[in-house]
This record gives C-alpha cells, structure tokens and sequence, in this order.
C-alpha cells in the first residue's frame, strides 16, 4: 500500500452516481403533493361527480409531470455494451466494464461501471454529464474531462459528440433537441391553457387545446426523429459496438402525446354529438358549459301563442290600454 493507497495523487475521485435524476425528482414530489391534496378534498365532493373529478385531476397531473420530465431527463436515446477495454491512457491495464451512453435534449451521460466494480485496487463507478445546452459548451465540458484525467472509455464515447469530430453528431442533436425542447415548454403552455379552458368551462376550448399539447409533443417526437436517424460514427470497443435505440423519455413523450389527442378528439366529437354526456363527465348542471352562438333564450321564457294577448301601455300622458291579438 502506498501513502495514497493505491490510487493515483493526480487523477481525482470518480464522479459518484447518484441514484436518480434530482431533476425529475423534484418534478414528481411536487405533482406527487398536488395528488395528495387532491386526494384530502375528494371526500367534500359530492354525488357520482367524484370519481370523475377525481379521474380529471390525475390525467391532467400525468400529463404535466410527463411534459416536464422529459425535458431534463437523459434518456431519449441509450444503449450500453460490456467489454474489456483499457482504463487509462499511457496505461497498459485493462477492465471489464458495462460502457453505458444517455442521450437527451440538453446533452450527452457516459457511464462507466466496472464488472466486478473493484478493480485494479479502486471503485470503477463513473456518471459523467457533457452538456450542450445554451449556456453551456459540450468542448469545453470535454477538455475539462481530459484534465481531470477520465477513463480512456468515457473520453473515447464523449469525443463522437465533440464539434470537432468528424461525424458530426454534435450538430445534428444539439439543433435537434433545441427545437424540441422548445416544442415541449409550448406543449407545456397549451396543457396550462387546456387545465383553465376545462375548468371555466369551456370544453370545447379546452378539448383544441388538448390536441394543440398534443400536436407540439409529436412535433418534439420528430425533431428528434430527424438526428437519431441521421449516419453517425460507430461507437466499437474491439469487436463488440456500443449500439443505441430509443430511451423511455421518448416512449412516454410518445404515449402522452397520443392520449392527449384521444382525449382532446373526445372532447370534441362528445361536445358536438351527445352533450349531455359531457357535462356529466365535468359534474355541470344542464345549460353550463354551452358554447353557442347567439343570445340564449331564458329558461323561463315561453315561445308566445296565436291566441296570446299583449298589453301594450302608451306614454304616461296618455295612459290607456291597447289590446292586439298575434296573427
């Protein structure tokens, strides 16, 4: 044993994992406080109205926390390959390791864990995060990773996404999830917009801006549609490529997206053809929640009849009674 234990004085400590995402976590605990207290005043309503109050409140908290999670997660696109690769530059040693890579809308996550996870007398557990967001610079985030002395994996996957690298990668995903992060924060606008509309209410209002959330999540769907099937550079380790496929942010914007355009559909189509069905799932009483054009007629006000009389009054000089009969 050394007097720094067997570890290298120069190369600072590995990056330590953090077992999830703070972002997405702070996420879900605050919708996750929105649907306990939903939970605390469901017992005040009353009549059938609950359940679908209740029903109401968690697919439009599903629908925001989804919108919002995937814009900071790093999952749209993963894969991850095991081999037996060398650990450090100018070093002969070699690990066998699981060499994991994360790809989301603000960057790039490069994982390395070792198998087993103590080798070469240290802790081979590395979560390093290489941002390209605005504000941040994915080269600089890079040269700094070379400083610091990152295993030779880590830097080899970081560098295909360098401007510099001749396979481009840096460009098409750093536009591409730009624009789908933007997609997304107006997703998440027109779901706001969606909330107010139907709880006015205005449901058909309501149900075009459900199916405005969910044109823009698709929208988001195909910019990153566009750079993950764009040619890129092979990620190999010896004979074994590091091949990657579409994450779970991608599937759940996906899924989201289309049930806010069953629902927005449903909205419309009920509104148009069995409305009294639809005040019923939105607890309204008869004659709320109408959008027609026009003057409404009161609901105490009668049609008048051909046998009807009306008493006309003059001016106040010349009080006297007419009577008229209606033809």
């Amino acid at each position: 044993m050394t007097l720094w234990d067997g570890s290298f004085p120069f190369y600072p400590g590995a990056s330590a994992r953090f077992p999830f995402d703070t972002s997405r976590a702070i996420i879900v605990s605050v919708f996750l406080s929105a649907l306990a207290t939903s939970i605390i005043i469901l017992p005040g309503i009353r009549g059938r109205g609950r359940l679908f109050w209740f029903l109401r409140v968690v697919v439009a908290l599903f629908v925001g926390a989804a919108v919002l999670a995937v814009q900071f997660s790093r999952d749209w696109e993963r894969g991850w390959v095991r081999a037996n690769t060398s650990y450090k530059s100018f070093s002969p040693a070699r690990v066998s390791a699981d060499i994991g890579l994360h790809i989301g809308l603000a960057g790039v996550n490069v994982t390395l864990t070792g198998n087993p996870v103590d080798q070469l007398n240290e802790t081979i557990d590395y979560n390093e995060n290489f941002a390209w967001s605005f504000g941040a610079d994915y080269d600089h985030s890079y040269s700094r990773g070379l400083e610091r002395g990152l295993p030779g994996p880590i830097l080899y996957v970081a560098e295909k996404f360098t401007s510099r690298s001749p396979c481009d990668a840096h460009g098409q995903y750093r536009i591409s999830g730009h624009y789908a992060s933007l997609t997304l924060w107006m997703a998440f606008c027109t779901w706001l917009a969606a909330v107010l509309l139907l709880s006015m209410p205005a449901l058909l209002h309501g149900g075009y801006a459900l199916l405005l959330t969910a044109a823009l999540m698709l929208f988001s769907l195909l910019f990153f549609f566009t750079a993950r099937n764009a040619p890129k550079c092979p990620i190999q380790f010896g004979p074994v490529p590091l091949t990657t496929g579409y994450g779970g942010s991608f599937w759940l914007t996906l899924a989201t997206g289309l049930l806010c355009l069953v629902l927005g559909l449903g909205i419309i189509i009920l509104n148009s053809a069995q409305p009294e069905k639809l005040r019923l799932l939105f607890n309204l009483e008869e004659g709320e929640g109408e959008e027609e054009e026009g003057w409404k007629v009161p609901r105490g006000a009668a049609e008048p009849s051909s046998s009807e009389q009306e008493v006309l009054l003059g001016p106040l000089c010349e009080l006297r009674e007419v009577t008229t009969t209606q033809l």
